[in-house]
Order: structure tokens, then sequence, then C-alpha cells
């Protein structure tokens, strides 16, 4: 595909077009050999990123909006529905204030990013460390312009920053009460009827990201084939890495397991702001948080006199506490989330035991 395609709508399309019939190929030779439920969910994994990608294609820094990411029709790459996250695109030079209520949530961040596609570094950044929320949870935040300028809070917008992210963790499902809008404070005309090469760009910036997105979404779970009923340190994931929150410790691991089997997690807790267990596909998307019990937050973790934790991943309810349902699905990935640990956490172990043992 020539380089016009990235100004000119029509070549754009086409590079759109192009992208997703390699991404669906992709798909398809990844998932040859597996089950016709685990190729559709394959599928259903690129619908998912691309309705999430097409919801963010047209987008108006002069009048923005923090639009909810990640909700579970537009699921893309380890999504967690023990979060909330908002999503707005902004202008260097613009003031900009956002509206937030954070009740409920045991942390909230605001992150202001410099880059594109999936590549991008945090610029700035505001946590609950630092953020006045009053007794109702509300909070008021300026980015850009003069700190002496700012109505409530202020950030600043570095150099090249063109996205801030709002997230919010909970640790009680129940109890996921947030909420956030954004404006702009300083006047700006409103933007032509349409760019033609800015739309462009953002066309074949789309198909990009949906290009790179596919190939880890096919082969995403295939590393794990080397860990399974195990646990690793996540390292690729430390430190903030692709738009993820800083401060966070990942651990990371995946199940293999026969009908009647399940897989026993033990560990060490460790003093966090939050830590979670979520169970994933190999697809990289999360498993289905709304009809079933699919992840756990610390306090809904039991744990012993000594501070020690059990998870039990099965198919079929074991009776216990801690137990995460796989859907049935023979093999998947969980992801262990400790949110500002006190201490490295202690890399738990995995074991394989019967169901009716547990049972007994």
């Amino acid at each position: 595909m020539s380089e016009r395609a990235n100004d000119d709508p029509y070549g754009a399309w086409q590079k759109l077009v192009s992208a997703l019939d390699a991404a669906g190929r992709r798909m398809g030779e990844a998932t040859a050999a597996l089950s016709p439920e685990e190729r559709a969910d394959g599928v259903r994994a690129l619908a998912r990123a691309l309705a999430n990608q097409l919801g963010r294609l047209e987008v108006d820094d002069a009048k923005p909006e923090l639009q909810p990411f990640n909700l579970w029709r537009q699921k893309f790459f380890m999504d967690n529905p023990d979060c909330l996250y908002w999503v707005a695109e902004i202008a260097q030079g613009g003031r900009y204030r956002i509206d937030g209520l954070a009740r409920g949530a045991v942390f909230t961040s605001v992150n202001v990013y410099a880059g594109s596609g999936l590549k991008a570094q945090t610029v700035a950044r505001v946590t609950s460390d630092e953020l006045r929320c009053d007794a109702d949870g509300r909070f008021s935040l300026t980015l850009g312009g003069a700190s002496a300028d700012a109505e409530g809070q202020w950030a600043p917008i570095p150099e090249g920053a063109n996205m801030v992210w709002v997230r919010q963790f909970y640790d009680d499902p129940a109890r996921m009460e947030g909420a956030c809008s954004i404006v702009r404070l300083d006047p700006t005309p409103a933007p032509p009827a349409i760019e033609p090469a800015r739309f462009a760009k953002r066309l074949a910036g789309m198909a990009t990201t949906l290009d790179v997105a596919s190939h880890v979404i096919a082969h995403g779970g295939r590393a794990d084939a080397e860990v399974r009923n195990g646990v690793r340190e996540w390292s690729e994931m430390q430190g903030g890495a692709v738009y993820t929150e800083p401060g966070i410790h990942y651990q990371r691991g995946a199940w293999q397991l026969e009908p009647g089997q399940a897989l026993v997690i033990e560990g060490e807790v460790v003093a966090a702001r939050h830590w979670s267990v979520l169970l994933y596909s190999r697809f990289l998307n999360s498993l289905d948080a709304r009809n079933r019990q699919v992840s756990l937050t610390g306090p809904r973790v039991a744990t012993d006199a000594h501070g020690s934790f059990r998870i039990v991943i099965a198919g079929e309810d074991p009776g216990v506490a801690g137990w995460l349902d796989t859907e049935g699905r023979p093999s998947g990935i969980f992801v262990i989330r400790w949110l500002q640990p006190a201490a490295t956490p202690p890399l738990p172990a995995a074991r394989v035991v019967p169901v009716a043992k547990l049972r007994a």
C-alpha cells in the first residue's frame, strides 16, 4: 500500500480493508487446529477490537468527550472489568477541565500520554495520592494553561501530549459508581466540516493499529504454553507499558485442564492499594464477568491466619471459596495485578488437583 493511503481517504479505506482481510486470515491460520467454539471466539475478539477502534475514529479536541473504554462489546488487550476507564484526545496548547465522580473507587488516576497507536509514554499524572475529592467522591482537575487559572486542581499538558486516560479501580463490583466528563475551557472555533487529510490519517492509523493488534490477539497466548498450569512474572508489562497503569506489579499464568480438574493457585498476600485475579481467553479478552465469577479482588479473597490465599480455577463449582469460573474452557490465561504493593509479591505456586478432591 502506497504512502498516499495516509493522506487520501480512499487509499486509507483500502488500507483498512486490507488490514482486516489480513487479520482474518491470520486468525484463521492461528486457530485452524482449535474447536469451532475457540475459532469463533477468535473472530469475536477481532470484531471487538474493530468496534473499539471505530468508536475512537472520529474525535474533536475542540469539544472532546471522555469515552468509556473497554466495555464488554469492545474488549481490547487485557481489559479489566474491576476497573472503569475513560479516554479522550486533547490538543497541544488547549486548556481542559475534567469533572469526575470516584465514589467507591479505591484508586483513581489521570494519565496524560504522548504517542500514537500502541506506543505512548506518560508525560503527566495525577492520582488518588494527590487528587482532592469531596465527601461524595467528586473531583475537578484542570489540564493545561496556567496553574493560577485552574478550576480545582491543576496538571500541565507537556509538549507532545495528545491523550488523557482516567482510570478507577474497585474492590467491590457492586459499588462501581464512577463517572467522568471533560470540557475545553479556552475558546476555540468550530472545526471544519471535515478535514480530508486528517480523517485519512486517522483511518490509516486505525488500519495500522488493527494490523499490529491482530498479530497479538491471534498469537498472544502462545508463550503461555511454556507455563501451562504455572505462574510467571510478567516482566514485559511492568512499569506502565502499552497504556497500562504505572505502579502495577503483574504476574501471569495459564491453565490447561481436563474435565474434572482444577488449578489451585496458592500465594502470600502483600499489602497493596488494590490486587485482583482475573481470567482471560487465549485471545486476551476477559471472560464473561456479566454472568460468571471470573475475577476476584483482594477483599473478596479468603486468607488464612498467615496471610496466604488460595484461588481455584475450574470449569465447575468445586464448592470452596476462591473459585473462578473458566466457562468450561480447557485452556486460558490468568493475571494477578498488584497495585502499589508494599513489597515485591512472591510468585504463587500452582498445582492441578481433581475437583472431587476439593469437594471432599
